[in-house]
């Protein structure tokens, strides 16, 4: 910052000129494409109304650095920057520097940037559809430093954006390393050596498990409920006889696995708490009941969890548009089964790396959230300048 306040000091002590977007840029050039006519192996990017790009295709009419605003639909306000061939579609305004001695359009991206959440939430007219008038871009006022200035803040900003990239990418390669160790481990160990059993040899019957009760409200565990990626259960419904959908049949207790065998292939299974003991489930899952005396819970959870049994699942679910797969084929998949002391140990294992992986999972986006806002807090220090008094 000492650089920049040096800058200002020597060259602008009294503040900036204000310009309005039509004075310093001028408008480029635009075309409506159509989903129908993008290339998958297009060469060059097309940007339209949406955050991220909207295809490809093998023409461009913008060959310099610019940058575009989404002028409909939910990302109404959006700003994106390109220094390279592009097309730009019929729901952007794409615009550029007039005179890069005078002002840099990579200046111009990043002072919008810092005020992308006032042009969204203030420019944009909210409606149906949202939608962003193009007379009230052009008259977003652009702070004008000297142009060394800018450079030193573009730069700044720049290896800034760089080194925070960098870090995700370094972060993501880590978490996805060790979901991948943990993941090798534990089919190595689960299959190591023991006795070979089908899992329904390992469980009670669950064949009279409907629910009888007539009185009192339960906690109702349906498909949505069941989280895929960390397996935890969320209610949000509760259920009486009065209320009761006809999937709601099925009484779960602590210890209970469930596996959803309609579409079974997005793995929504979980470990049922004390918290959920009694309660009902619907009748789109599994209910896998340990038998304690054979097998430990979090052991034939961890079986349930393995690529192998997953393999076997989408190797045996039927159906195409709503495929799925039945009890008997959930509960005839074989396993080794070792001592009960051995599963201890084993179980213990796999937990240490379990939590070892969640806690980079969760670590993961904190990390990369910090550095977004301390990235954009000296964005927007960067940013922030004084309006000269003419």
């Amino acid at each position: 910052m000492s650089k920049i306040e040096e800058l200002i000091n020597k060259f602008c002590p009294d503040g900036v000129e204000f310009k309005t977007i039509n004075v310093l840029c001028k408008s480029l050039a635009k075309g409506t494409l159509k989903t129908t006519e993008l290339l998958q192996g297009g060469d060059y990017p097309v940007i339209n109304a949406g955050r991220e790009l909207y295809g490809f295709y093998d023409s461009y009419n913008n060959d310099s650095e610019a940058f575009t605003f989404s002028s409909r639909g939910e990302y109404a306000g959006f700003v994106n920057y390109f220094n390279f061939k592009f097309w730009a579609g019929g729901l952007c305004y794409p615009y550029a520097s007039k005179s890069e001695n005078n002002i840099l359009t990579k200046f111009i991206y990043y002072f919008l940037k810092s005020n992308e959440n006032y042009i969204m939430q203030t420019l944009v007219a909210q409606g149906s559809i949202p939608a962003l008038n193009k007379n009230d871009v052009e008259k977003i006022k652009i702070p004008v430093p000297p142009i060394e200035i800018q450079r030193e803040i573009v730069k700044i900003l720049d290896n800034f954006t760089e080194l925070t990239a960098e870090l995700t990418a370094e972060l993501t390669a880590e978490l996805t390393a060790r979901k991948q160790q943990y993941e090798f481990y534990k089919e190595n160990i689960l299959y190591a050596e023991g006795t070979r059993v089908n899992i329904d040899n390992v469980c009670d019957s669950t064949k009279n498990i409907r629910w009888k009760e007539t009185n009192g409200v339960f906690k109702y565990i349906d498909l949505t409920s069941v989280d895929r990626f960390n397996h935890s259960v969320n209610i949000e419904n509760y259920i009486d006889k009065t209320n009761a959908p006809s999937r709601a049949q099925q009484i779960v207790k602590t210890n209970d696995i469930l596996f959803a065998t309609t579409r079974p292939t997005l793995q929504r299974y979980c470990l049922i708490e004390d918290c959920l003991d009694n309660q009902i489930c619907s009748t789109g899952f599994c209910i896998l009941r340990p038998n304690t005396n054979k097998i430990l819970p979090l052991y034939l959870y961890f079986i349930i969890s393995s690529n192998k049994f997953l393999n076997y699942v989408s190797d045996n679910q039927k159906g195409t548009s709503y495929p799925s797969i039945s009890d008997f084929k959930v509960k005839n998949f074989k396993f080794i089964l070792p001592s009960l002391t051995k599963q201890k140990e084993i179980v213990e294992q796999l937990d240490k790396f379990s939590k070892l992986c969640e806690d980079i999972s969760e670590g993961l986006p904190a990390e990369i959230e910090a550095r977004k806002r301390q990235y954009e807090y000296y964005r927007d220090k960067l940013l922030t300048f004084k309006e000269k008094v003419c």
